[in-house]
């Protein structure tokens, strides 16, 4: 090989590497392929079922200018979709029979009246959920906006429109758990106790907080 040729290889070695990324270049390709890779996970849309056992809806009344009672009831099944970091769709339905007040605001057990269990008893009974007939109430999101859910709250057979807000969505490797509050009048689902003058001195208004804990499907 000549002289001329070395040359020739020397200058097209020289160019090539005087063309190619410098180190700095690397790095901020390899930072904006991260970039892009993290927003491509964010942006995707992703589907949890939900853990019945792990989640829960904590329920609250009041007898106007008198008591409030307070407790929980269990889910029997749901599923979730989220879509960065917000909720996009989902629903759960809970049972019924599984009304547990937690407050103390009660007569000792054997008294004549205002026990936890006559509590209990009265809120199953046809008088308010009429478990009986009704053994499970559900919500099913139609459409979402930022922190806040539209959907169909089904209570006692009857179905009407109400939202979920303040929900926070917090996401882990294949797990969600979202938090959110729902407040609905429960004259709308017939949950009226038929003595008026007995039933004027309840709240109207029944506030939910409901907890969804799942997982990857």
């Amino acid at each position: 090989m000549n002289y001329s040729v070395l040359s020739a290889v020397a200058l097209t070695a020289t160019l090539l590497v005087a063309c190619g990324p410098n180190e700095a270049e690397i790095a901020a390709a390899k930072e904006k392929a991260t970039a892009d890779s993290l927003a491509a996970v964010a942006a995707a849309e992703h589907a949890y079922t939900i853990d019945a056992e792990a989640s829960k809806v904590k329920w609250a009344g009041s007898m106007i200018g008198i008591k409030s009672h307070d407790g929980t009831v269990k889910m029997t099944a749901g599923d979730l979709t989220v879509q960065g970091g917000m909720v996009t769709g989902g629903s759960f339905t809970i049972d019924m029979n599984s009304i547990s007040p937690l407050d103390t605001n009660y007569a000792k057990d054997g008294a004549k009246q205002g026990t936890k269990a006559m509590l209990i008893g009265h809120l199953m009974s046809a008088d308010f959920f009429d478990v009986a007939n009704h053994p499970t109430a559900s919500f099913k999101i139609t459409s979402t906006e930022g922190n806040t859910a539209t959907g169909e709250l089904t209570v006692r057979g009857k179905t009407n429109t109400e939202t979920v807000s303040d929900i926070v969505v917090t996401e882990g490797e294949g797990t969600v758990m979202a938090t959110g509050k729902l407040t609905f009048d429960r004259q709308k689902y017939g949950v009226a106790f038929q003595m008026p003058m007995k039933d004027m001195v309840i709240s109207d208004s029944i506030e939910l907080s409901v907890e969804l804990n799942g997982t990857a499907k």
